[in-house]
Protein backbone atom coordinates (compact mmCIF):
# COMPACT_ATOMS: atom_id res chain seq x y z
CA UNK A 1 0.00 0.00 0.00
CA UNK A 2 2.84 2.42 0.86
CA UNK A 3 4.44 1.93 -2.51
CA UNK A 4 0.69 2.27 -3.97
CA UNK A 5 0.31 5.57 -1.98
CA UNK A 6 3.61 7.26 -3.03
CA UNK A 7 3.13 6.61 -6.95
CA UNK A 8 -0.17 7.65 -6.99
CA UNK A 9 1.10 10.89 -5.36
CA UNK A 10 3.88 11.34 -7.47
CA UNK A 11 1.31 11.12 -10.60
CA UNK A 12 -0.99 13.13 -8.80
CA UNK A 13 1.53 15.84 -8.55
CA UNK A 14 2.77 16.19 -11.86
CA UNK A 15 -1.00 16.34 -13.18
CA UNK A 16 -1.52 19.53 -10.42
CA UNK A 17 0.98 21.26 -12.66
CA UNK A 18 -1.94 21.87 -14.92
CA UNK A 19 -4.38 24.07 -14.19
CA UNK A 20 -7.74 22.46 -14.04
CA UNK A 21 -10.24 23.03 -17.06
CA UNK A 22 -13.52 20.94 -16.39
CA UNK A 23 -14.73 17.83 -15.26
CA UNK A 24 -17.00 15.63 -17.42
CA UNK A 25 -19.50 16.10 -15.07
CA UNK A 26 -22.67 15.35 -16.78
CA UNK A 27 -26.28 17.33 -14.71
CA UNK A 28 -27.59 14.12 -13.41
CA UNK A 29 -24.00 12.72 -11.76
CA UNK A 30 -24.17 13.14 -7.84
CA UNK A 31 -21.02 13.50 -5.63
CA UNK A 32 -20.94 12.35 -2.30
CA UNK A 33 -18.64 14.91 -0.42
CA UNK A 34 -17.88 15.05 3.15
CA UNK A 35 -19.46 17.65 4.98
CA UNK A 36 -17.78 20.69 6.18
CA UNK A 37 -14.37 19.71 3.64
CA UNK A 38 -12.37 20.95 1.07
CA UNK A 39 -14.00 17.94 -1.58
CA UNK A 40 -16.94 19.82 -0.39
CA UNK A 41 -15.98 23.36 -1.16
CA UNK A 42 -14.84 21.86 -4.69
CA UNK A 43 -17.87 20.84 -5.40
CA UNK A 44 -19.97 24.15 -4.62
CA UNK A 45 -17.29 25.59 -6.82
CA UNK A 46 -17.58 24.02 -9.48
CA UNK A 47 -21.67 23.63 -9.58
CA UNK A 48 -21.84 19.91 -8.99
CA UNK A 49 -24.69 18.13 -7.77
CA UNK A 50 -23.92 16.79 -3.84
CA UNK A 51 -24.87 15.16 -1.25
CA UNK A 52 -23.20 15.73 2.12
CA UNK A 53 -21.74 12.52 4.70
CA UNK A 54 -20.13 12.70 7.34
CA UNK A 55 -16.82 11.47 6.38
CA UNK A 56 -14.66 10.52 3.23
CA UNK A 57 -14.76 6.75 4.74
CA UNK A 58 -18.80 7.45 3.93
CA UNK A 59 -18.26 9.11 0.73
CA UNK A 60 -16.69 5.95 -0.90
CA UNK A 61 -19.64 3.87 0.63
CA UNK A 62 -21.84 5.73 -1.36
CA UNK A 63 -19.96 5.06 -4.72
CA UNK A 64 -19.71 1.46 -4.21
CA UNK A 65 -23.30 1.18 -3.31
CA UNK A 66 -24.70 2.86 -5.99
CA UNK A 67 -26.11 5.38 -3.89
CA UNK A 68 -24.16 8.36 -5.43
CA UNK A 69 -22.30 8.50 -9.11
CA UNK A 70 -18.72 9.38 -7.48
CA UNK A 71 -17.27 10.99 -4.36
CA UNK A 72 -14.58 13.97 -4.08
CA UNK A 73 -11.93 12.91 -1.48
CA UNK A 74 -8.27 13.68 -0.55
CA UNK A 75 -5.76 12.17 -3.36
CA UNK A 76 -3.40 10.77 -0.08
CA UNK A 77 -6.69 8.71 1.10
CA UNK A 78 -7.63 7.79 -2.56
CA UNK A 79 -4.14 6.64 -2.45
CA UNK A 80 -4.62 4.29 0.74
CA UNK A 81 -8.30 3.47 0.32
CA UNK A 82 -8.83 2.49 -4.05
CA UNK A 83 -7.53 0.35 -6.31
CA UNK A 84 -6.42 -3.17 -6.44
CA UNK A 85 -5.24 -4.56 -3.00
CA UNK A 86 -7.65 -2.02 -0.70
CA UNK A 87 -10.74 -1.67 0.84
CA UNK A 88 -12.39 -0.47 -2.38
CA UNK A 89 -10.13 -2.22 -5.66
CA UNK A 90 -13.55 -1.42 -8.03
CA UNK A 91 -13.02 2.51 -7.68
CA UNK A 92 -10.66 4.62 -9.50
CA UNK A 93 -10.01 8.30 -9.10
CA UNK A 94 -9.67 10.24 -11.87
CA UNK A 95 -10.09 14.34 -12.24
CA UNK A 96 -8.22 16.50 -10.30
CA UNK A 97 -10.33 19.45 -9.20
CA UNK A 98 -7.66 21.48 -7.01
CA UNK A 99 -4.08 21.46 -5.38
CA UNK A 100 -4.15 22.10 -1.63
CA UNK A 101 -1.53 22.20 1.87
CA UNK A 102 -2.27 20.35 4.73
CA UNK A 103 -1.96 22.28 8.19
CA UNK A 104 -3.02 21.67 12.09
CA UNK A 105 -5.29 24.09 13.58
CA UNK A 106 -5.25 25.58 16.85
CA UNK A 107 -7.45 27.95 18.84
CA UNK A 108 -6.90 31.67 17.31
CA UNK A 109 -4.34 33.33 19.30
CA UNK A 110 -2.65 29.95 20.26
CA UNK A 111 1.06 29.35 20.75
CA UNK A 112 0.43 25.83 20.37
CA UNK A 113 0.88 26.37 16.67
CA UNK A 114 4.52 28.01 16.77
CA UNK A 115 5.36 25.22 19.28
CA UNK A 116 4.12 23.00 16.20
CA UNK A 117 6.07 24.74 13.59
CA UNK A 118 9.02 24.27 15.94
CA UNK A 119 8.76 20.48 16.02
CA UNK A 120 7.66 20.31 11.93
CA UNK A 121 11.11 22.02 11.81
CA UNK A 122 13.03 19.82 13.82
CA UNK A 123 11.67 16.79 12.68
CA UNK A 124 12.19 17.86 9.48
CA UNK A 125 15.86 18.95 9.60
CA UNK A 126 16.69 15.35 11.27
CA UNK A 127 15.09 13.31 9.14
CA UNK A 128 12.03 11.78 11.66
CA UNK A 129 9.32 13.23 9.66
CA UNK A 130 10.62 11.53 5.73
CA UNK A 131 10.85 8.44 8.35
CA UNK A 132 7.30 9.10 9.71
CA UNK A 133 5.76 9.41 6.55
CA UNK A 134 7.93 6.57 4.62
CA UNK A 135 5.54 4.05 6.99
CA UNK A 136 2.47 5.51 5.61
CA UNK A 137 3.71 6.02 1.91
CA UNK A 138 3.24 9.81 2.11
CA UNK A 139 7.57 10.85 1.92
CA UNK A 140 6.38 12.26 -1.84
CA UNK A 141 4.23 14.93 -0.55
CA UNK A 142 6.07 16.27 2.29
CA UNK A 143 6.51 20.64 2.04
CA UNK A 144 10.14 21.25 3.19
CA UNK A 145 10.16 23.08 6.50
CA UNK A 146 11.72 26.40 7.25
CA UNK A 147 14.46 26.16 9.66
CA UNK A 148 12.96 26.70 13.92
CA UNK A 149 12.83 29.65 15.39
CA UNK A 150 13.90 30.33 18.72
CA UNK A 151 10.85 29.36 20.70
CA UNK A 152 9.55 31.83 23.63
CA UNK A 153 9.14 31.05 26.78
CA UNK A 154 5.41 30.04 27.57
CA UNK A 155 3.18 32.50 29.38
CA UNK A 156 1.46 31.52 32.20
CA UNK A 157 -1.93 32.09 30.43
CA UNK A 158 -1.04 30.37 27.13
CA UNK A 159 -2.68 27.64 25.69
CA UNK A 160 1.04 25.74 25.94
CA UNK A 161 0.97 26.00 29.83
CA UNK A 162 -2.68 25.25 29.86
CA UNK A 163 -1.81 21.62 28.09
CA UNK A 164 1.50 21.02 29.88
CA UNK A 165 -0.81 21.84 33.20
CA UNK A 166 -3.67 19.63 32.20
CA UNK A 167 -0.78 16.76 30.86
CA UNK A 168 -2.81 15.83 27.80
CA UNK A 169 -2.68 17.07 24.09
CA UNK A 170 -6.56 16.29 22.92
CA UNK A 171 -6.11 16.05 18.92
CA UNK A 172 -9.34 15.89 16.92
CA UNK A 173 -9.41 13.80 13.93
CA UNK A 174 -12.02 11.77 11.51
CA UNK A 175 -10.96 8.10 10.48
CA UNK A 176 -8.81 9.06 7.49
CA UNK A 177 -6.12 6.73 6.04
CA UNK A 178 -3.41 6.88 6.09
CA UNK A 179 -3.11 10.24 8.43
CA UNK A 180 -5.35 8.76 10.96
CA UNK A 181 -6.96 5.36 11.33
CA UNK A 182 -7.10 2.20 13.67
CA UNK A 183 -5.09 -1.04 13.53
CA UNK A 184 -5.78 -4.33 14.32
CA UNK A 185 -5.75 -3.80 18.02
CA UNK A 186 -7.94 -0.26 17.74
CA UNK A 187 -5.32 1.61 18.51
CA UNK A 188 -5.04 5.06 16.35
CA UNK A 189 -2.17 5.19 13.86
CA UNK A 190 -0.97 7.25 10.71
CA UNK A 191 0.74 10.18 9.81
CA UNK A 192 -0.96 12.74 11.51
CA UNK A 193 -1.20 10.64 14.59
CA UNK A 194 2.38 9.67 15.21
CA UNK A 195 3.51 13.75 14.22
CA UNK A 196 0.93 14.48 16.85
CA UNK A 197 2.71 11.87 19.35
CA UNK A 198 6.06 13.49 18.67
CA UNK A 199 4.64 16.98 19.37
CA UNK A 200 2.94 14.97 22.84
CA UNK A 201 6.22 13.84 23.60
CA UNK A 202 8.30 16.93 23.24
CA UNK A 203 5.87 18.95 25.42
CA UNK A 204 5.86 15.63 27.77
CA UNK A 205 1.84 14.84 27.95
CA UNK A 206 0.01 12.05 26.87
CA UNK A 207 -1.71 12.39 23.48
CA UNK A 208 -5.56 11.67 23.42
CA UNK A 209 -7.55 11.01 20.11
CA UNK A 210 -11.09 12.03 19.83
CA UNK A 211 -13.62 11.87 16.77
CA UNK A 212 -15.35 14.47 15.78
CA UNK A 213 -17.92 15.39 13.04
CA UNK A 214 -15.67 17.34 10.62
CA UNK A 215 -18.09 20.24 10.12
CA UNK A 216 -18.22 21.01 13.75
CA UNK A 217 -14.11 21.18 14.33
CA UNK A 218 -14.35 24.58 14.43
CA UNK A 219 -17.08 24.48 17.36
CA UNK A 220 -14.50 21.64 19.29
CA UNK A 221 -11.78 23.69 19.18
CA UNK A 222 -13.14 26.97 20.74
CA UNK A 223 -15.20 25.27 23.24
CA UNK A 224 -12.21 23.63 24.44
CA UNK A 225 -12.97 19.84 23.64
CA UNK A 226 -10.14 19.53 22.07
CA UNK A 227 -6.54 21.15 21.50
CA UNK A 228 -5.87 21.18 17.79
CA UNK A 229 -7.43 19.80 14.33
CA UNK A 230 -4.68 17.69 13.10
CA UNK A 231 -6.71 15.41 10.56
CA UNK A 232 -4.92 16.20 6.79
CA UNK A 233 -6.75 19.71 7.65
CA UNK A 234 -6.66 21.70 3.91
CA UNK A 235 -5.49 25.14 5.06
CA UNK A 236 -8.76 27.33 3.23
CA UNK A 237 -9.01 30.69 3.59
CA UNK A 238 -11.56 30.20 6.20
CA UNK A 239 -10.08 27.69 8.08
CA UNK A 240 -7.08 29.85 8.43
CA UNK A 241 -9.30 32.63 9.31
CA UNK A 242 -10.95 30.69 12.13
CA UNK A 243 -8.03 28.64 13.57
CA UNK A 244 -4.17 29.73 14.45
CA UNK A 245 -3.04 26.99 11.89
CA UNK A 246 0.56 25.86 11.38
CA UNK A 247 3.16 26.18 8.26
CA UNK A 248 2.08 23.01 5.75
CA UNK A 249 3.39 20.31 5.88
CA UNK A 250 2.11 17.68 3.09
CA UNK A 251 1.10 19.10 -0.26
CA UNK A 252 -2.90 16.88 -1.66
CA UNK A 253 -5.69 17.29 -3.96
CA UNK A 254 -9.19 17.13 -4.24
CA UNK A 255 -9.99 13.87 -6.47
CA UNK A 256 -12.83 12.30 -8.31
CA UNK A 257 -13.57 8.69 -7.66
CA UNK A 258 -15.55 6.84 -9.67
CA UNK A 259 -16.36 3.16 -10.09
CA UNK A 260 -14.16 1.20 -12.49
CA UNK A 261 -15.54 0.34 -16.39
Amino acid sequence: MKKKIALMLCAGMLMSMTSYVGVAAEEEMVYAVEAGSAGEAAAKENGFEYNSVASQADALMEVASGTSDAAIIDLLMAGAMIGEGTSYPDLVHTDELTTEEYGVGCRKGSDLAAYINGVFAESYADGTMKEIATTYGVQESLVEQPEAEEAAEAAEDSDVAYIQEKGSLIVGITDFAPMDYKDEKGEWIGFDADMARLVGEKLGVEVEFVEIDWDNKIMELDAQNIDVVWNGMTLTDEVKAAMECTNPYCNNAQVVVVPAE
